[in-house]
This record gives C-alpha cells, structure tokens and sequence, in this order.
C-alpha cells in the first residue's frame, strides 16, 4: 500500500500517559478553529469522563462501541466477535463523516488485536483527504511509514506502579 499525501497522520503511542490526552487538545483546538471533527474510541463504551464534554462542543461528533464493557483480555471469543462488528461499523461510520479531522482513540490496540477489519481501516486512513490521528500502543509498519507526526509518549513513573488504582477525572 503506497500513499500520495492528501492529508496528513499523526501517531500518539507509547506506553505512557497522555495518548488519548493529547488527542482530545488537538480536537479542541480544531474545534475553536471551526473544524469538524469526529471523535472515535476504540475498546471504550463511553463511559470515560472526557466524553461529556467533547458531546457537548459544537463540530465535535463523538462515536464509541457501547459494546465494549470490558478490558479485552478479559472478554470471551463471543464478545470479541460482537465488538470487532462494533468497531468496524463506527470505523464506517467516521469515515461517512463530513468530518475534517477523524481522531481514532485507543485504534492502534484494536488493530493488533485484529478487533477490527485491518484492511479496510489501512486503506481508508492511507487513502483520505482528512487530518486522521492514531492513538494506542505499538503501532503497525504500514502506519509509522506513512505517519507524518509520530510521538511517543513514555511512562517514567505512574502511581499505578505503587497499587493506586485508575483515578475519575485522571485516569478515565
């Protein structure tokens, strides 16, 4: 899969805190900008705090699999199947957007886990006319190749690591 830029890819992974962070301030900035922008979580049901207010914000549409109740080690093969159709049908359903920039939030996780149909979303993310932004963990080859921005976000030192459990408002 070769690509003529259209547009441009960001990537925002690592195994820090932050992706997901740093891609919802790229969208509000957009927004004020009077962009449209479609906001997508992957893995997540729409229960994380930030969804609240990036509903309430004109240009921002954001979609999620309601679907998605549980961590995805945790789900059985019947559930993932159910959540990989979620997926690929919000994956269709943000590129049937007028949008012009498409954020696919915790994307990268559900590619390598093949929770989602990975050659239509290769192509459609290479082949677009639209700002699209990849958050998650170890992003594919196709993508670091094609990216135009690519930040790695690290963890030095995370409360977790001392038994504090995920924090409302911080964490989620």
């Amino acid at each position: 899969m070769s690509r003529q830029v259209k547009n441009i890819l960001h990537i925002y992974h690592g195994n820090g805190k932050g992706k997901t962070t740093a891609a919802i301030g790229l969208a509000i900035r957009a927004a004020g900008a009077g962009q449209k922008i479609c906001f997508v979580q992957f893995l997540k049901n729409g229960s994380s705090s930030e969804v609240k207010i990036l509903s309430q914000i004109d240009n921002i549409e954001y979609i999620c699999c309601e679907e998605c109740n549980k961590f995805s080690f945790q789900m059985s093969d019947t559930e993932k199947s159910v959540v990989t159709s979620g997926h690929n049908h919000i994956l269709e359903k943000a590129f049937g957007t007028d949008a012009d920039m498409i954020i696919l939030d915790e994307f990268l996780d559900a590619y390598n886990k093949n929770m989602l149909d990975k050659d239509y979303a290769g192509n459609r993310i290479l082949d677009t006319d639209r700002e699209i932004i990849l958050t998650g963990r170890n992003p594919a080859e196709l993508f670091i190749n094609n990216a135009d921005y690519i930040s790695e976000i690290t963890s030095v030192r995370n409360p977790y690591e001392k038994g504090v459990p995920a924090r409302l408002g911080i964490e989620f």
